[in-house]
């Protein structure tokens, strides 16, 4: 019975079970934000027609859907006892899940970002103009960019990561992969923005196994999302919101090795080299300051 017992979890901790679970979860998550939302906004358009051409409204429903992932996962998670661990390393147990990482992970998403926008602007591959910003819109919206950012993180880097982790010896690139598969859907995917996404991947993976820190992988992915979208309408990984602060002007901008039309920078050479160097870096700092990642299955 008890080599049985151990034959099976030996199958279920296998990578593509691990994938096909995580990937079940997603879809399941997805399918639970949108139907619960889509009950008060069915009401609200049957009332008011007019309600669904808000850039803002729109904007919102497309994040905070993913909170039914969020749902689902923690759900998921709890009920089974061999999951039950991973909860730890949502929560403030691990070193690194506090408060000046969230912030130094918002910093940074903002500043790897933007770093690339730039470029583009001043390389004129992109022309872009003010339209408008409403305060209270403007956090509204960046809660659900986070609640959709996390939710992500969550069955990433906190879900695959750490099964990975009981069954492999290198998570960080497993959870990466997975991530970039992901997004092969995506409008005007291209091979560069395939790689972009893997080592953004690879990014957030180093910041859970050398920072000790979910949170930071939550704020770096919210701030990147965040920036391209919200701040400067431009294409996040092939997607397109209504509501931003700034328009992109879409009959100007060109592809180059900053920008790319279909993608927006994800697909580009520069935004896969930034990528490249800040997980170098990482790397070389987690190697001699990193922190001990906290070890959920230590105790099972």
């Amino acid at each position: 019975m008890e080599k049985k017992k151990l034959l099976k979890n030996k199958i279920v901790d296998t990578l593509p079970v691990l994938y096909l679970e995580t990937v079940i979860l997603m879809v399941l998550g997805q399918f639970l934000g949108n139907f619960v939302l889509g009950i008060p906004v069915g009401i609200a358009y049957a009332r008011n027609p007019e309600i669904l051409n808000s850039a803002f409204l729109n904007t919102t429903l497309m994040y905070v859907i993913f909170w039914g992932i969020w749902a689902v996962a923690l759900f998921w998670i709890g009920i089974r006892k061999r999951n039950r661990p991973i909860l730890q390393a949502v929560g403030t147990k691990p070193q690194g899940n506090n408060w000046k990482y969230l912030l130094f992970g918002l910093v940074l998403g903002f500043a790897l970002n933007g770093f690339c926008i730039l470029i583009a602007w001043l390389h004129h591959d992109i022309v872009l103009t003010y339209d408008a910003i409403h305060p209270l819109w403007f956090v509204v919206v960046f809660l659900t960019v986070f609640i959709q950012s996390s939710a992500e993180e969550l069955l990433c880097r906190g879900f695959l990561y750490q099964k990975l982790r009981r069954s492999y010896k290198n998570p960080v690139v497993g959870n990466a992969l997975l991530f970039a598969l992901l997004h092969l859907a995506n409008d005007g995917v291209t091979v560069l923005s395939v790689l972009n996404i893997f080592l953004v991947g690879i990014l957030f993976s180093l910041m859970v196994y050398y920072m000790d820190s979910l949170w930071c992988a939550f704020a770096v992915h919210t701030a990147w999302n965040f920036t391209q979208n919200i701040l400067f309408g431009l294409p996040n990984s092939g997607i397109n919101v209504p509501y931003s602060v700034f328009k992109l002007d879409a009959a100007t901008a060109r592809d180059s090795f900053a920008y790319n039309v279909g993608f927006g920078i994800e697909g580009t050479l520069l935004a896969d080299v930034v990528l490249l160097v800040a997980c170098v870096l990482l790397y070389l700092w987690g190697r001699k300051h990193g922190k001990k990642s906290m070890d959920v299955w230590a105790e099972t």
